[in-house]
C-alpha cells in the first residue's frame, strides 16, 4: 500500500490554474519534527513518515506515487498595490489526501525549490521562518483558530542566501486548500470569466457545498466566505495575534490562517502594535486588521461582479450588501469572544461595553501582557481556587486596576452561573502558553547557529497544551526581559 494516498481534484482543473513543477531535490535532508498526530488524522503510516523514506519526499527529493506536483498561479494586492501575477514562487502542491473523516486536505512543500512564479528568488527556505510557521501554526491550531498546520520539516544539508548564509529547511504544509482572494482576482484582471465560474463551482463543491442549493450560489460562496473571515479575524483579535501581511494573496477562501513570516503575538498590549520589518506605514497593525478583512473581502466581490449576475448594476448592489454585512458580523464573534474571556453570558450595551472599553484602555496605558491579563482575570474569577493554574507569581494587576477589577466582581456576581462554572469557561478561552516572540527567536537562533533544536521541540511540546498552566512551565508563559523583546519580524523571502 501507497504511504500516502492522493486523490488530485486541483489538478483535474485546465491548466490555466497552475504549473506543472516537481520539487527541487537537496543535498542531504535530515528530519527536523514530524507531527504523528496530524499525520494519523490524515491516514498517513508514521513508521513511514519518520523514516529516511519519509524524509526524502518531505525534502523533495522523491516524488510519491499518486502525487501531481504543480504551482498555482494567483495574483494580489500586497499592501494595497496591485500585482497582476503572483503564485506559488517557493511551494509546491504535491496532492490532495482525504482523512480518515473524509475531509480533503491539501499537502504542499514549502521552500522546495524556484518555480514559474518565482520571479527571480531561489525557491528556498531558511530554517527560520520554517520553525517559526511550524510553531506557530500548530499553536494557533491548539488555541482554536483555523489555520494551515504543519505535517513534517526536514533539513536540507544546503545553504540559503539572504542578508547572510543560513541553513535551509522545508516545511510539508497542510491546509483545507490553498485557494486564495488573489486565485479569483487573476482571473478576474484578464476577464476569463469561463476561469473563474470553473474556480468559483471548484470552491462550492468543496468548501460550500450548501451554496449549491441557493438562488444564487456565488452569492451565497461569497456570503459564506465574508461570514468564515469574521469569525477568523475575531479569533486573531482575541488572542493578540498579529499576521503581518493580510496581503489578498495570503488569505485563503477556505477561512483558514496561511502565512506566518511577519507574524507575532503580542507581549504588552498595544493596539497600533506592527512587527513586520516592511509594514512601515502600519497598514497591517494589530487594530486595523477588521478593516483590511473587510477592505479584502470587497476586493473578491469585485473580482466576483461578472458572474455574480448578468446584470452589472444588480452584481453590484448584490456585492455591496454582502460586504456591508461582514462590520456586524466580525463585531458579534469578537464581542461574544470578549464576554467568555470576561466569564460574562452576553456583553450588553452600556456599562458592559464600558467594562469592556475601559480594560482595553487600562491595558494600554500600562502596556499590560495581553495574555496574562485575562488568564490572571480567569484567576481571580473564583477565589477560592488559588492552584497550580495561578499565575500570579507572573503577573499582577496594578494598582490603577482595583477600581475595574471592583467592577467586573460586581458585574460577575449578577451572572446566574457559579464562579467554578465561569472561571472554567474563562480558563478554556484565555491561554497561558502562546508561542512568545523571544521563545521562537531563541529556537531559531539555536536551530541556525548551533544545530540545537530542543529549544524549538520544548517550545512545541508546550504549547500542544496552551491552556493547562503548571509552574514548572512558568518559563514558556514568561514575558520577555527588556533585552529579549523583539520588535521585528521577517517573512524569509
Amino acid at each position: 500500500m501507497d504511504p500516502i494516498i492522493f486523490d488530485n481534484s486541483y489538478a483535474r482543473l485546465p491548466e490555466q490554474f497552475y504549473a506543472r513543477q516537481a520539487p527541487v531535490p537537496v543535498a542531504a535532508p535530515g528530519p527536523i519534527r514530524v507531527n504523528h498526530q496530524l499525520a494519523k488524522q490524515l491516514g498517513i503510516d508514521v513508521n513511514w513518515l519518520d523514516s529516511e523514506a519519509g524524509t526524502q519526499v518531505i525534502a523533495g527529493n522523491a516524488v510519491p506515487p499518486g502525487s501531481e506536483p504543480l504551482a498555482s498561479v494567483y495574483a494580489g494586492h500586497q499592501f494595497g498595490g496591485y500585482n497582476p501575477q503572483l503564485g506559488d514562487g517557493r511551494a509546491v502542491l504535491l496532492g490532495e489526501i482525504l482523512s480518515l473523516e473524509g475531509r480533503r486536505f491539501d499537502l504542499q512543500l514549502k521552500g522546495s525549490g524556484p518555480t514559474p512564479y518565482s520571479r527571480g528568488g531561489d525557491g528556498r527556505s531558511p530554517i527560520g521562518p520554517v520553525l517559526r510557521e511550524y510553531l506557530v501554526s500548530e499553536a494557533m491550531h491548539r488555541l482554536g483558530v483555523p489555520t494551515t498546520r504543519a505535517l513534517a520539516a526536514v533539513t536540507t544539508g544546503e545553504k540559503v542566501q539572504r542578508d547572510e548564509s543560513y541553513p535551509g529547511a522545508v516545511l510539508a504544509r497542510v491546509a483545507s486548500s490553498h485557494i486564495r482572494i488573489g486565485s479569483f482576482q487573476y482571473f478576474a484582471a484578464r476577464r476569463d470569466t469561463d476561469s473563474l465560474s470553473l474556480l468559483s463551482d471548484y470552491i462550492i463543491d468543496r468548501h460550500y457545498p450548501d451554496a449549491r442549493n441557493s438562488d444564487n450560489p456565488i452569492l451565497a460562496m461569497l456570503e459564506a466566505i465574508i461570514s468564515q473571515q469574521a469569525q477568523l479575524v475575531a479569533r486573531w483579535q482575541l488572542l493578540g495575534f498579529i499576521h503581518g501581511v493580510m496581503n489578498t494573496d495570503n488569505i485563503l477562501v477556505c477561512g483558514e490562517t496561511i502565512d506566518y513570516g511577519p507574524c507575532a503575538f503580542m507581549d504588552q498590549f498595544n493596539p497600533d502594535q506592527v512587527f513586520s520589518s516592511i509594514d512601515h506605514a502600519g497598514r497591517y497593525a494589530y487594530r486595523q486588521q477588521p478593516n483590511i478583512a473587510h477592505w479584502n473581502l470587497s476586493v473578491l466581490a469585485q473580482a466576483l461582479l461578472p458572474i455574480l449576475d448578468s446584470e452589472q448594476q444588480r452584481a453590484i448592489a448584490l456585492a455591496q450588501k454582502a460586504i456591508n454585512t461582514f462590520p456586524a458580523q466580525f463585531l458579534l464573534a469578537n464581542t461574544q469572544g470578549m464576554a467568555d474571556k470576561l466569564g460574562l453570558q452576553a456583553i450588553e450595551e452600556g456599562e458592559d461595553t464600558a467594562l469592556v472599553e475601559d480594560l482595553w484602555q487600562l491595558m494600554a496605558e500600562h502596556a499590560l501582557d495581553f495574555t496574562l491579563t485575562f488568564r490572571r482575570l480567569a484567576d481571580l474569577a473564583d477565589k477560592q481556587t488559588e492552584g497550580k493554574s495561578n499565575v500570579g507569581d507572573l503577573f499582577e494587576f496594578p494598582d490603577d486596576a482595583q477600581p475595574w477589577l471592583e467592577r467586573w466582581h460586581t458585574r460577575l456576581a449578577r451572572e446566574k452561573t457559579s464562579s467554578k462554572a465561569r472561571q472554567a469557561l474563562m480558563y478554556n478561552n484565555s491561554p497561558a502558553f502562546i508561542p512568545r516572540n523571544h521563545l521562537v527567536e531563541a529556537a531559531i537562533v539555536a536551530a541556525t547557529d548551533r544545530d540545537d533544536l530542543n529549544p524549538f521541540n520544548q517550545l512545541m511540546d508546550t504549547l500542544e497544551n496552551p491552556y493547562r498552566y503548571g509552574k514548572a512551565l512558568a518559563l514558556f508563559a514568561t514575558p520577555p526581559s527588556p533585552d529579549q523583546v523583539v520588535r521585528q519580524t521577517f517573512c524569509g523571502t
